[in-house]
């Protein structure tokens, strides 16, 4: 079977070509961020700003000015009314994140029912990757290589951040505001997938890849490394399964990645589900077949012997 002609097929056509590079550019940036995500532990605060975005997205639609813009505005607004909440209150980060995402999400969503004749909300909410346009295309690709150029450029200083925050403070970094770019960058990481996915799906997209990434390794440079490489192929699969099963691009990309998860929790090596349950049936095989201990008689009579015989 000639594989070529069906791979070819599909790029054949200008707006796959352009969903498939829309589709890569947020899963690159998603992938990085992600790894970030993961080891801070703060992977509620990206379920927060892909949701809290909702009313930013729907104005912007309603004025007629970039959907970027008013996501990126709202995003960032929430990260800092989360921040002024906790700072202000005794409640727990998770209740003030859960609090501030539902409340605007519920927000955006009301915005949407009242003007239900201009606002597509299935297309806010799950993404449109084969109606975009060229120049939402260039938004993509100019908001993901900023926010991948600031990444790799301050990337030491942030994975200080990520492992040690106590440390980072001694030798003098700025750890308030290098929590506060890094907020700002998943701001623009949720804008960059909000074309590609959606706002609920670019939730996967922020933490499945860092995810699977962190159950191969404990290196964070190869931890970017696979997650990049995990995501971007299961961008390509996606985009293919899209169009050949006629599946919606955003799950088929989303599903792709949970399916590595899948395989990677399951069979890889050492730490793999099946992998441990092979360990521990050695174990039990090796306990069961070693020899008893002695009894503590036997261990008395046999440290008595040789004083006996003296």
């Amino acid at each position: 079977m000639d594989i070529l002609p069906w791979l070819t097929e599909p790029l054949q056509y200008g707006f796959l070509t352009r969903a498939l590079l829309v589709t890569l550019a947020a899963a690159v940036v998603s992938a990085v961020l992600s790894c970030w995500l993961i080891l801070m532990g703060w992977s509620l605060m990206g379920d927060a700003v892909s949701h809290a975005v909702l009313p930013g997205v729907a104005l912007a639609y309603i004025v007629g000015i970039p959907f970027s813009i008013g996501a990126f505005i709202f995003g960032a607004g929430a990260v800092a009314l989360i921040g002024a909440v906790r700072a202000t209150t005794k409640l727990k980060p998770d209740t003030v994140i859960g609090v501030v995402f539902t409340a605007l999400f519920a927000a955006g969503l009301a915005i949407v029912s009242s003007t239900p004749a201009q606002v597509d909300l299935m297309h806010i909410l799950f993404g449109n990757v084969l109606g975009v346009t060229s120049s939402e295309l260039w938004q993509v690709l100019i908001l993901g290589a900023v926010t991948l150029a600031v990444v790799l450029f301050k990337r030491r200083d942030l994975t200080l951040l990520a492992f040690d925050r106590t440390h980072a403070h001694v030798i003098g970094l700025n750890t308030r505001f290098l929590s506060a770019l890094l907020l700002g960058l998943l701001a623009l990481s949720v804008v960059v997938g909000l074309q590609a996915v959606g706002i609920i799906l670019v939730v996967a997209m922020l933490i499945t890849p860092g995810a699977t990434a962190f159950l191969l390794t404990r290196s964070f440079d190869h931890m970017l490394v696979l997650a990049v490489g995990i995501t971007v192929a299961a961008a390509v699969a996606g985009v293919y399964a899209s169009y050949y099963l006629d599946i919606s691009t955003g799950a088929a990309v989303v599903l792709s990645q949970s399916l590595v998860f899948t395989a990677v929790y399951l069979f890889a090596r050492p730490n793999g589900l099946l992998w441990q349950q092979r360990r521990r049936r050695i174990r039990r095989r090796r306990t069961a077949a070693a020899p008893p201990p002695p009894t503590r008689a036997a261990s008395s009579t046999t440290a008595a012997a040789p004083l006996g015989k003296s």
